[in-house]
């Protein structure tokens, strides 16, 4: 989209049902027009880091926090 690459990480285990897109951008502060399958950024909320997703799995997560 936009000449950028996305990755996509569908996750399996007790961490399925989560799907996460990322794309690498050249600076920090360059505009994004995000494709209509992107969903809420996640960047900086702790509970998708790897480490957080092993000790408190998609799974565990009630409905309502299941949302970004």
């Amino acid at each position: 989209h936009n000449h950028l690459v996305w990755e996509v990480d569908e996750f399996l285990g007790d961490n399925q049902g989560l799907v996460i897109a990322e794309v690498e951008l050249d600076r920090e502060d360059r505009p994004l027009a995000k494709p209509a399958w992107v969903g809420e950024e996640v960047t900086h909320d702790r509970r998708f880091f790897n480490a957080n997703l092993v000790a408190n799995p998609f799974s565990s997560w009630h409905n309502s926090s299941k949302r970004a």
